[in-house]
């Protein structure tokens, strides 16, 4: 019998606790998030309420892309149990279990006859007012879940050694999407069957098994040393990051980061709308959800991981952009043949454009949550980690939010292919910081 040292080095990084912890941390980070951006609409749009409204709930998810204002306090202050990552951890998994429960509870339909504000308010500012309680709960999930990826992201990346970054980022990566078929694919089943309240605490109880993984699980040991004052916690990790590179190389670092994600972020934000809007329902999406978008995420991002072992990140940002770029045209040909009764053969090209980008977007994103792991430095991951996924969140923000009056303006088609060419400066960017022929050397920008 071989003994274990004799195996595959990717082999042995799959084969290990850490990974199983990565299934968990990529769970309850894709939840909450996939709940706001599919459950949510999919709900608000049975409710009656318009696609430039329902567009406008982008917005609350802002402090995804503000997390690293707050994240040097995660970095230099603990709860008083667990440690610094655990105890934070472990706080808002339990705090999401009972906003987004919470949220069940609110009647839209009461709100939407509301009586309405005054008449001199312009539109915008009357809906802000009429569904203010909806927005500040959808706000408080999003703080929420902004907060733990802050400290899971920290967490995993103090966990893994660097030859597992992107093995253990896969896995990461892959149970995040696999978490979006809760809310896109359970819940939506459950909403033709439940009422909405019972749907909500139902995918609520889905964090629970993350708040497990925070009680059971040790703190690594990076993890133990904290930042002796705020100022060193705040300043150090910009200090750090732009003397590393260089101030050039590093903005091109940031608007890389802001791009990359640019087009398939925009093209998926209404997805759960566009598949009704396209004659399905939500039975129908939700089943086929579950089967196309599950096997392609799973067998994808494994492959994916592994791939990058022998590939380098580099080469796979290159190979996966792609990947992502054509499940933009997937969603353009579903829109291109246009609404009609969903017979096989419709739901035969339902499950292959969600089956295209569960594979492509997942292995785009693996590839790129891997690269940005690798390119903080470990003394300062929190807070470095945070800025670059906060600035990966920039589109599917503020952008997105612009995307229900995209598609009134332009219709399905054409709002697509506005995605497929908004892809294409985030790639032409990994000619500067990620060359195809420095697969081992990503940090440096020429």
């Amino acid at each position: 019998m071989p003994s274990v040292s004799s195996r595959p080095a990717w082999l042995d990084a799959l084969l290990n606790r850490r990974m199983l912890i990565c299934i968990l941390t990529g769970f309850s980070s894709g939840l909450p998030l996939f709940l706001l951006l599919n459950l949510v609409p999919a709900w608000l749009k049975t409710e009656g309420l318009s696609l430039k409204l329902i567009g406008a709930f982008a917005l609350v998810q802002f402090p995804y892309t503000a997390k690293f204002l707050w994240s040097p306090l995660l970095d230099r202050y603990a709860l008083p149990v667990l440690g610094r990552r655990r105890s934070w951890m472990l706080a808002t998994q339990i705090l999401l279990v009972a906003a987004i429960a919470a949220l069940g509870q609110i009647s839209v339909s009461n709100l939407a006859q509301a009586a309405p504000p005054a008449a001199e308010l312009p539109d915008w500012l009357a809906n802000t007012v009429r569904y203010a309680p909806l927005f500040a709960l959808t706000g408080l999930i999003a703080f929420l879940s902004a907060t733990q990826d802050i400290v899971l992201d920290a967490f995993r990346r103090e966990l893994l050694p660097e030859i597992e970054l992107g093995l253990g980022n896969a896995i990461h990566v892959n149970a995040y999407k696999i978490a979006g078929l809760v809310p896109g694919s359970i819940s939506l089943i459950l909403a033709d069957l439940l009422p909405w309240s019972t749907v909500f605490l139902v995918t609520a109880l889905f964090m629970l098994p993350g708040a497990v993984m925070s009680l059971m699980v040790t703190e690594p040991g990076a993890a133990r040393i904290a930042p002796r004052t705020l100022r060193i916690a705040v300043i150090e990790p910009f200090h750090e990051f732009f003397s590393r590179h260089g101030v050039r190389s590093a903005l091109l670092v940031l608007v890389f980061i802001l791009l990359y994600k640019l087009g398939d972020s925009l093209c998926t934000s209404l997805a759960t709308p566009f598949y009704l809007a396209m004659g399905f329902t939500k039975t129908q999406i939700g089943l086929i959800a579950k089967n196309a978008g599950l096997w392609p995420g799973v067998i994808g991002g494994l492959l994916g991981g592994v791939w990058m072992v022998k590939l380098g990140i580099n080469r796979a940002l290159w190979i996966f952009g792609v990947l992502q770029w054509i499940a933009i045209l997937g969603f353009a040909w579903l829109a291109w043949l246009g609404p009609a009764e969903a017979d096989a053969a419709r739901l035969a090209v339902l499950a292959a454009v969600i089956g295209v980008e569960a594979a492509g977007v997942g292995l785009g994103t693996t590839a790129f949550v891997a690269w940005m792991a690798r390119t903080t430095h470990p003394a300062y991951t929190a807070t470095q980690l945070a800025l670059f996924t906060s600035l990966m969140a920039v589109p599917r923000t503020f952008i997105n939010a612009s995307a229900g009056w995209l598609v009134e303006a332009l219709g399905w088609f054409d709002f697509f292919m506005l995605c497929a060419v908004l892809a294409i400066p985030g790639m032409l960017l990994l000619f500067k910081v990620a060359p195809w022929n420095h697969p081992d050397h990503p940090k440096e920008a020429s």
